[in-house]
């Protein structure tokens, strides 16, 4: 397997190598999954280092949840939620740190405090000012697609060709954050599993990761415990684990650079195998 460099700021990380691992810290009260178990300031710094201990390569630190049908919170809420967070995690990890936000002012306090990384689920649709952000900090940023809004998202969304669709949407974003700075090397595109998509749209995009590697430096997807495994095989949102593991596999097989997870332990031992039998 050839070996990419994904860049952000300081950080040159390798991809093709193995699959990497984005470990998931919801500092927020309601996330749809884990909601309240890393609220609070020393909560999320007590999971953010049981998530690097289980072998996260990459810490995504959130302040407001964007489960369907979620509301937005304020700049303000989001801040104290978020920031000193990653200034404590900053000074006692060395592995990259992501901030999971759309809003350009929150990344950019974010990257200040000690982020390297912006995880937007707009790609920038959201705030205007975000390639700026990110190029002026030399950070790196995964670019999402969605269709609509947390809010209104899964109200029956709909595609012609949904990978073509996504391909495009995500095309275009590359080409606005290049255009303004960030280079490719920099830029992770993710199709936004779940995020304004039905059950054969998720199923369609995992299978076909691979085409999306072309569009920039690698392919970050996350299928951890999201509603779309319900559709399959009914279980409930605390109880998906080897659905997300038997996901979080297919997609490494497909192309995924880095697996965005709740549950990194058993995800990260599956991930060994199957990074070995692939490569």
């Amino acid at each position: 397997m050839s070996t990419r460099i994904f860049k952000c700021r300081n950080l040159n990380i390798p991809l093709g190598e193995r699959t990497l691992i984005m470990g998931i810290l919801n500092a927020t009260p309601d996330s749809f999954s884990d909601g309240g178990e890393a609220y609070g300031l020393q909560n999320a710094i007590d999971r953010g280092l049981e998530l690097i201990s289980a072998g996260a390569d990459i810490l995504d630190i959130g302040g407001e949840s964007t489960r369907p049908g979620s509301d937005p919170v304020s700049l303000d809420e989001e801040l104290e939620r978020v920031i000193p967070v990653i200034e404590a995690l900053s000074n006692k990890t060395k592995i990259p740190i992501s901030i999971d936000t759309y809003k350009s002012e929150v990344a950019r306090l974010a990257l200040k405090a000690g982020a390297h990384i912006v995880n937007d689920i707009s790609a920038g649709i959201f705030s205007e000012d975000m390639p700026e952000v990110v190029s002026d900090f030399g950070a790196g940023i995964v670019l999402m697609h969605i269709k609509g809004t947390p809010r209104d998202m899964q109200k029956n969304p709909s595609y012609d060709n949904v990978m073509e669709e996504i391909s495009y949407f995500l095309m275009n974003a590359v080409i606005q954050f290049r255009s303004r700075g960030v280079d490719k090397s920099s830029i992770l595109v993710d199709p936004g599993i779940g995020f304004g998509k039905k059950l054969l749209h998720n199923l369609e995009l995992m299978k076909r990761l691979g085409e999306l590697k072309k569009l920039a430096s690698g392919v970050l997807v996350g299928p951890s415990r999201k509603s779309f495994i319900s559709g399959i095989t009914g279980s409930p949102v605390d109880d998906r684990l080897p659905e997300t593991i038997s996901a979080a596999v297919v997609c490494a097989f497909n192309g995924a650079d880095v697996i965005r997870v709740h549950d990194v332990y058993p995800v990260a031992k599956a991930l060994k195998v199957s990074d070995a039998i692939q490569r």
